[in-house]
């Protein structure tokens, strides 16, 4: 981890320090970033899938100089995975060598609810008050995590604390900075959203699509991510189950170097669909006269 830095000042200095790290940001973005570092508020970022919404905390911890702390959220996911539990191992052998040298039981009580019998989780190392630099706390699709999991997070997004009953609250000296994710598979509670500021993450226009993929795909001719660009701007338009978004883009890219493609042709466009669509579905409607139709627009769009 690089020396952590101070805070942006002004939304120009945030989007500057953001394109530095190769984030491409709309303003609306690098201002509800801004915000959320000034304000220490969390930032809510829903939106569809590879729009950029993980990567901004990644590149937050890049920027900052801060370690990234991150929660990935899954169906069936509790306090005892997200924030802390106890080690019930440790306890019970610390109990057996009690019983052994005979223990005064009211002090092995007191012992074992204490720190050193602790197992953080993601929640509870991202408030550690023996943190020597405030994290990046990345709670990753939250909306894959069930309804109930969501109330557990109320305490830590507003107050950057954890009340453990047997050993007391854990608070963070410094709030550390959190961002959270959402595909918006199903809708998260007011209550937790009214403890963040929000942003819509949406897919990019074509101009600021094609910055991207020159900073993260910088080998690809010119020519060539320009057609790409506007073919999955095409593609967008279509009626399909799962767009592709800013990560298929730039995973596309790379598929089509590695083939050695200057244009392209509608031999790689139907041979490598599966780059960019995830459903066989999308696959079907795309290959064959579809995909003809927008790669005609595409070079159309490219001769003028």
């Amino acid at each position: 981890m690089s020396e952590a830095v101070s805070l942006p000042t002004t939304i120009d200095a945030t989007e500057a320090q953001l394109l530095a790290h190769d984030y491409v940001p709309e303003r609306e973005l690098s201002t509800a970033v801004f915000l959320a570092l000034r304000l220490q508020r969390p930032l809510f970022l829903e939106g569809e899938p590879g729009t950029g919404k993980t990567q901004i905390a990644k590149t937050l911890a890049e920027m900052l100089g801060r370690p990234l702390i991150r929660l990935q959220c899954h169906e069936g996911l509790d306090l005892a995975g997200a924030a802390y539990e106890w080690n019930y191992a440790r306890q019970m052998l610390e109990i057996r060598l009690a019983e052994r040298e005979q223990i005064d039981r009211a002090a092995l009580t007191a012992d074992l609810f204490s720190p050193r019998f602790l197992i953080q989780r993601a929640l509870l190392q991202a408030i550690d008050p023996a943190q020597p630099v405030p994290p990046v706390l990345l709670i990753d699709e939250l909306d894959r995590a069930d309804e109930p999991f969501e109330a557990f997070l109320l305490e830590v997004l507003s107050d950057f604390q954890i009340t453990i009953p047997e050993l007391g609250t854990v608070k963070a000296l410094q709030p550390p900075i959190v961002v959270l994710t959402s595909n918006r598979t199903r809708e998260v509670h007011d209550a937790v959203k009214r403890r963040c500021l929000y942003h819509w993450v949406g897919f990019p226009d074509a101009a600021r699509e094609l910055e991207i993929l020159a900073r993260r795909v910088p080998q690809a001719p010119q020519a060539l991510a320009r057609q790409i660009v506007l073919f999955i701007q095409g593609l967008r338009r279509l009626d399909l189950y799962k767009l592709p978004g800013i990560a298929e883009t730039i995973e596309w890219s790379r598929a089509l170097l590695e083939l050695d493609a200057l244009v392209l042709d509608p031999a790689t466009v139907n041979n490598t669909l599966g780059v960019l669509l995830k459903y066989q579905d999308d696959i079907a409607k795309v290959q064959g006269s579809e995909a003809a139709r927008l790669l005609e627009q595409v070079h159309a769009a490219t001769r003028v």
